[in-house]
């Protein structure tokens, strides 16, 4: 399993992040040590960023935007996100496509 992976005793998928804000080409970079990094084009103010990566998270694991929540890191760019309404295993076969 990967170290940016955890899951819940309620089910709950927990994944860490790097968010790179401001990027002019949002998307997945790859593994960034311990984390996956993100690149979200919105900016780091008033949560902007963070509902980006919601967004992005949310659509790359086809899910609901509100299913995917920032719980650690709201104003740093190494961030916790939790997942809900998804299987542990697809978002690590999902982990395992990404690029190191």
């Amino acid at each position: 399993m990967s170290g940016a992976l955890s899951v819940r005793s309620d089910g709950t998928v927990v994944l860490s992040v790097v968010v790179q804000p401001g990027a002019r080409r949002p998307g997945v970079v790859g593994h960034h040590g311990d984390a996956v990094k993100l690149r979200v084009a919105a900016p780091a103010e008033a949560g902007r960023a963070n509902r980006a990566v919601c967004e992005l998270v949310a659509s790359l694991l086809d899910i609901h935007a509100a299913d995917v929540t920032v719980i650690s890191g709201a104003t740093s760019r190494q961030k916790r996100l939790a997942i809900r309404s998804v299987q542990f295993a697809s978002v690590e076969a999902w982990l395992a496509t990404l690029p190191s």
